[in-house]
C-alpha cells in the first residue's frame, strides 16, 4: 500500500517552512565528504568522468581502465553519493550514486565531492534527490570561488548547509517513491538502447555484409575494391544527402535548440530545449541527423537524430554539428544509422584539421564517400523494418520526458514535506 497526506501543520526555519516534527541539521553534522577507502586489493579501475556523470539519471556510466591509465581522481565508495563541484556542472544537477558493485576499485574525477553517511543518520538517496531542486544549487552558487568558468563551491559552504531532517525512515520512504520515477525512466533506456542496437544490427546486416542477398548474383566494384550486389550503384552520399542545406529562420523566432551536451553517444534521442534565434547555428527539420563535426564529441559517437518536431517545423543547434538531412522521407532510418556506422565517421575522423583540443572535420570528405547503393525499393524495405523501431524508441522518450515532469513536479512536495508519504 502507497499512502499519502498533504500536511497542515509547519513551523518556519531558515531553510522555509518544514513539517512540525521535522528537524533542520547542517550537513555536515550528518555526512563525511571525500573520506577515503582503504582499498589495497588490485582491481580493475570503474572511472567515472564528469562526462559519466548524468543530469537525470541515477547511475554514472564508467569506464574500466588500468591504473597507469588513471592519470588523476578520488577513489570513492560503492554506493556513495558523487555531487559535481564546479560550474557549470554543478549548475546542471551533475549528481550520482556510485553503484555498489565490488569487483571494481572506483575512482572518479576531482571536480566532485564524495558523499557518504555518518552512523546511517540520512539516507543518501534522499539527499540525492534534496540536491536536485534548483533552488537548493542557486543558493550555493553563491559560495562559489575561484576563477571565471572553474569557479567551485567550497567544502566548508556544503558541511554548513541547512537541510529539512525528516526521520530516518520517512527519508527513505520519500526517495524510494522519487526513485520510482528514475528505475522506470532507466528502464525505458535500456529498452530504447536494445531497439537502437537491433536497428544498426540489421543496417549492418542489409548494407556492409550483404546477409539477405548472399543468394543473389554478386559483382566486383573497382571504386569500392569490393564485391557487391549486382543491380547495386556506387555513388557518392549527396545522391540521398544534403548536407548542411540552406534553411531561413527569423532572427528573434523561439525554436528547439541541441547542443553538444545534449546528444547521447548510445542514443538516438536527443534532449533539447526552446531558445531564441539570433542568427548563429546550424539548421534543421524534423527527421534530419546531427553529427557531431568537432573532436573528441565526433570520435565519442555524438549523432542525434531530430525526432521533437515534425519535418515541416525547424530548429537550430550549435554549429559543432553537420546536418544530414535525407532527400526521402523513407531515407530518414538509414541516413542516421550510417552516421552510426564505423567506417563513415572514421572518414570524417581522417578529415579533422585544427588546433590540438579543437579540430573539425571536413564536410567535403563526407559528400566525397563513396558506398554501395541498393535499388530503391530495397530502401524502402529497409525503412519499413526499421522505421517501428525508431518510433517505439521516440515513445519511450516521450513517456520518460512526462515521467521527469512528474518526479520533478512531486520532489519539492516530498522533500519540504508538504506532501507525507505515510505508508509503503
Amino acid at each position: 500500500m502507497l499512502k499519502f497526506r498533504w500536511e497542515t501543520e509547519f513551523r518556519e526555519t531558515e531553510t522555509g517552512k518544514i513539517p512540525k516534527d521535522w528537524e533542520v541539521k547542517e550537513l555536515g553534522k550528518v555526512i563525511k565528504i571525500n573520506k577515503k577507502p582503504r582499498n589495497t586489493e588490485k582491481k580493475p579501475i570503474a572511472f567515472i568522468s564528469m562526462e559519466n556523470i548524468p543530469e537525470n539519471s541515477l547511475y554514472p556510466k564508467f569506464e574500466v581502465k588500468n591504473p597507469n591509465e588513471v592519470k588523476s581522481g578520488i577513489e570513492v565508495f560503492p554506493g556513495s553519493l558523487l555531487l559535481a563541484k564546479i560550474t557549470p556542472s554543478f549548475e546542471h544537477g551533475k549528481s550520482c550514486i556510485v553503484p555498489k558493485e565490488s569487483n571494481y576499485k572506483w575512482v572518479a574525477t576531482t571536480e566532485v565531492f564524495s558523499i557518504l553517511p555518518k552512523d546511517d543518520m540520512v539516507d543518501l538517496l534522499y539527499l540525492f534527490y534534496f540536491f536536485k531542486i534548483p533552488a537548493i544549487r542557486e543558493g550555493l552558487q553563491y559560495t562559489m570561488t575561484g576563477t571565471s568558468g572553474r569557479q567551485r563551491v567550497p567544502k566548508d559552504a556544503l558541511e554548513q548547509l541547512e537541510i529539512p531532517y525528516p526521520p530516518l525512515e520517512e527519508q527513505t520512504r520519500i526517495a524510494t517513491v522519487l526513485s520510482w520515477f528514475d528505475d522506470l525512466i532507466e528502464n525505458k533506456k535500456k529498452q530504447n538502447e536494445i531497439l537502437e542496437k537491433t536497428a544498426m544490427a540489421i543496417f549492418k546486416s542489409w548494407f556492409v555484409d550483404f546477409e539477405p542477398f548472399q543468394d543473389e548474383k554478386f559483382v566486383y566494384s573497382e571504386e569500392l575494391g569490393m564485391e557487391i550486389p549486382e543491380g547495386w550503384e556506387v555513388d557518392f552520399t549527396t545522391k540521398f544527402i544534403d548536407y548542411n542545406p540552406p534553411l531561413k529562420l527569423e532572427k528573434g523566432r523561439i525554436c528547439p535548440f541541441v547542443e553538444m551536451k545534449d546528444v547521447n553517444t548510445d542514443s538516438l534521442v536527443c534532449e533539447f530545449s526552446f531558445k531564441e534565434f539570433f542568427g548563429s547555428g546550424v539548421r534543421y527539420r524534423g527527421g534530419d541527423t546531427l553529427m557531431a563535426r568537432i573532436t573528441p564529441s565526433l570520435e565519442h559517437g555524438k549523432t542525434a537524430y531530430v525526432w521533437f518536431i515534425s519535418e515541416n517545423e525547424k530548429g537550430f543547434g550549435t554549429t559543432e554539428f553537420f546536418v544530414l538531412h535525407p532527400r526521402k522521407p523513407w531515407l530518414r532510418e538509414f541516413v542516421y544509422l550510417l552516421a552510426k556506422n564505423d567506417e563513415f565517421r572514421e572518414v570524417a575522423i581522417n578529415s579533422m584539421s585544427g588546433t590540438s583540443g579543437r579540430q573539425r572535420a571536413d564536410v567535403n570528405a563526407l559528400k566525397n564517400y563513396l558506398i554501395p547503393i541498393p535499388p530503391e525499393p530495397i530502401l524502402q524495405r529497409f525503412h519499413s523494418l526499421v522505421e517501428p523501431l525508431f518510433q517505439k524508441i521516440i515513445n519511450n522518450q516521450k513517456q520518460i520526458l512526462t515521467l521527469r515532469k512528474i518526479r520533478d513536479t512531486l520532489l519539492p512536495q516530498l522533500v519540504f514535506g508538504r506532501l507525507r508519504v505515510e505508508e509503503i
